[in-house]
């Protein structure tokens, strides 16, 4: 059994934050100071440890989250390095849920960008501590002095720094620890003023260190831990450090914090587990405690072509070890570990045990999936995690094999791929007989494609991305429908009257039977329901899944003999479709925040070109070197081949993000094309 020291000497960091801000090149610089690698490879020359994916290698950019770990002066740190494109958001944001720290790595050149933004705010709602990294200190032509105010100005003044730049970012001096003694002087402010602040900002969380401050002055900063942490976990303090991973600049100090200042899996916030369901779960919180019965959550699949299926997971209590019997979440079997493994990059390597703190991976084990629970005691089958909110996947790409017969082939791949990423969705469009995949932007779907035909050998086609438009009402209305078929031997008779109503934007779908007197038998009204979801997931008006509405069927009509569940499928089907055509049905369009990043000058073209998009400006927000950040809503439909036209804009000095908004109806002009558009299908 681990010792409380054991775990103790645990720390769990997740490096995020927006692309080309030196994370991979960061990770590289922490493996070799602490001795797991003899020197840090390089991201353009595809040697990084968690780079190793081919398609990584050639586009030299994170495309998946990556798991490593290094023992340094008798603590365990594992890390994982994130992908910084908001595409990818459906690999960084669960790794909030795997360690008590998220490092926001900041590129010093460019400043506080969205992603960053979008890190620091997921990571405080989930209660992660929080460090800043602003890391390419040595940069020509950074101005880190600004760089500080703009950081204390949208993060807040609890933002300070641990340590300051010196010998023009050559170099780093601490702020905390050692007060730069025998270090050079720092570039801006002093190590004097930084420490005040610091310790101020720490013994404000502990009333009793607050009077002996005022009353002795300067704490021996040895003796502030437990406020420290204290303050780390209220987000009263968000240390802010300084690094050049290109160089090692702050470097070692970088693994000074992680080992002095950063949270053992005993001083961070608990995870937000609940036990039960819906608006009656309670949350409960997991004892870090080797000794405990084991809880253990999957943040992550990957589908190995040579491994296999395998999760990769975070231990919160108790000790797995290799012939432990666990359960997946409510799973009635349990199954064996085989095999335990810690993960370095792609190599993995076989442990023994993982106990509270360790990140860890399971292999060939087909009922593991994404977010599920990990226990080994019957009473905790209904204890999950407080799931988190991904963005709604809105960029969709037809996609069909080249090939015909490897329709299931294709199917069975994307299902694969889909188990990886919670923000990848495929649907199928029954009107079109289309396979439809959606992710959150251009560059999401572009790495999808490629992971199919590079990786697993199927060939595809695509068609130009298609709009998840849906349908909904916005009025009640009745409908009915009398199934009737007589073919010479037994017929087929149900008859449905039901009444439609509209919800609440993203109020789902209701069905609510108030059938008296066994109009309909109750065994039909499954029959009923399916067909009434069969209408919805076809549409009605456009082809699109209608949404937000409930069905109330309230009478209908059976016969002894000719009444089947296929007679009341298509009742309820083509009841609900008539009650639809008189509901006032519209479509609905995708509305998404933009943010545009590009030079002052051109933000007159910019604001001119959305407005020719049905886009609105809400705001502007200054960036670095000139630049502007545009903040505006925009229909995702307008926005196909955005790049491009903002390469013209700017002279290819521009860029942007997009993240789904809400769902609005579309002008009545292009109602009537995309209704057009479905008749002529329906004509084919």
């Amino acid at each position: 059994m681990a010792t409380h020291r054991d775990i103790a000497s645990r720390r769990t960091i997740a490096f995020v934050g927006p692309a080309a801000a030196g994370k991979t090149s960061l990770v590289e610089a922490l493996l070799a100071k602490a001795g797991a690698i003899g020197a840090p490879g390089s991201v353009e020359r595809g040697s990084t440890v968690s780079d190793w994916d081919p398609l990584e290698k050639r586009a030299l950019r994170s495309l998946n989250s990556s798991l490593v770990h290094f023992t340094h002066e008798g603590i365990t740190s594992h890390v994982i390095d994130t992908p910084g494109a908001s595409d990818f958001l459906g690999q960084s944001l669960p790794a909030l849920e795997a360690v008590e720290t998220a490092a926001v790595v900041l590129n010093a050149a460019t400043g506080i960008e969205p992603m960053a933004v979008r890190m620091m705010e997921w990571a405080a709602q989930r209660e992660r501590d929080r460090i800043i990294v602003v890391n390419r200190i040595d940069a020509q032509g950074v101005d880190l002095p600004a760089l500080l105010e703009q950081i204390q100005a949208t993060f807040g003044r609890e933002c300070l720094p641990v340590n300051l730049p010196a010998n023009g970012g050559s170099a780093v001096v601490d702020c905390f620890y050692n007060l730069g003694k025998d270090g050079p002087a720092p570039d801006f402010s002093s190590v004097e003023e930084a420490h005040r602040k610091l310790v101020e900002q720490v013994v404000e969380v502990d009333a009793a260190f607050v009077e002996r401050y005022l009353n002795e002055g300067d704490v021996d900063p040895a003796e502030l831990h437990a406020p420290l942490e204290q303050a780390l976990r209220e987000g009263h303090l968000i240390p802010v450090c300084f690094v050049s991973a290109r160089t090692g600049a702050g470097v070692a100090e970088l693994l000074q914090i992680i080992e002095k200042l950063l949270p053992d899996p005993t001083e961070s916030n608990p995870p937000a587990f609940l036990e039960g369901e819906g608006d009656g779960a309670r949350p409960i919180q997991a004892q870090v405690d080797s000794g405990k019965h084991v809880l253990a959550h999957v943040f992550k699949i990957t589908q190995d072509p040579y491994v296999g299926k395998m999760g990769v997971l975070r231990v919160h209590q108790g000790t797995i070890t290799r012939d432990s019997q666990l359960y997946v979440g409510d799973g009635r079997r349990p199954f064996k570990v085989g095999h335990l493994f810690m993960l370095q990059g792609k190599e993995l390597k076989e442990v023994p045990k993982a106990v509270p703190g360790d990140l860890c991976a399971i292999a060939k084990v087909e009922e593991l999936h994404f977010d599920a629970v990990l226990h080994d005691a019957a009473e905790d089958s209904h204890i999950h995690l407080k799931p988190l909110e991904f963005p709604v996947p809105v960029h969709g790409m037809a996609i069909l094999p080249k090939r015909r017969g490897d329709e299931q082939r294709l199917h069975d791949i994307l299902q694969k791929l889909v188990s990886e990423d919670p923000c990848l969705k495929v649907e199928h469009v029954a009107t079109t007989n289309e396979t439809v995949v959606y992710g959150l932007g251009e560059l999401h779907t572009r790495t999808l494609l490629e992971r199919l035909t590079e990786v697993h050998n199927c060939q595809v086609e695509t068609r130009p991305p298609r709009i998840a438009y849906r349908e909904t009402i916005l009025s009640p209305a009745e409908g009915h429908h009398r199934h009737k078929k007589q073919s010479g031997g037994a017929g087929q008779f149900g008859e449905v009257f039901l009444r439609v109503e509209p919800l609440p934007r993203g109020g789902g779908f209701q069905f609510v039977d108030e059938v008296k007197g066994g109009a309909i038998p109750h065994n039909f009204m499954p029959a009923v329901e399916k067909g009434i979801r069969l209408a919805m997931e076809q549409g009605v008006i456009a082809g699109y899944p209608v949404v937000d509405l409930k069905v109330v069927v309230y009478d209908g009509k059976h016969h002894t003999v000719d009444s089947k569940e296929i007679a009341f499928v298509q009742a309820g089907k083509r009841a609900l479709m008539a009650a639809v055509q008189s509901a006032r049905p519209c479509v609905l369009e995708p509305i998404v925040d933009v943010e545009i990043a590009a030079p002052e000058h051109n933000m007159g073209d910019i604001t001119g070109d959305l407005a020719s998009r049905r886009g609105q400006v809400s705001g502007t927000r200054a960036a670095n070197d000139g630049a502007l950040t545009v903040l505006a809503q925009a229909p995702l439909s307008e926005l196909s081949s955005y790049q491009s036209r903002l390469n013209s804009l700017t002279g290819g000095q521009g860029r942007y993000t997009l993240a789904f908004s809400h769902y609005e109806p579309v002008p009545p002009t292009v109602q009537q094309n995309l209704m057009s558009q479905h008749k002529v299908h329906d004509a084919d």
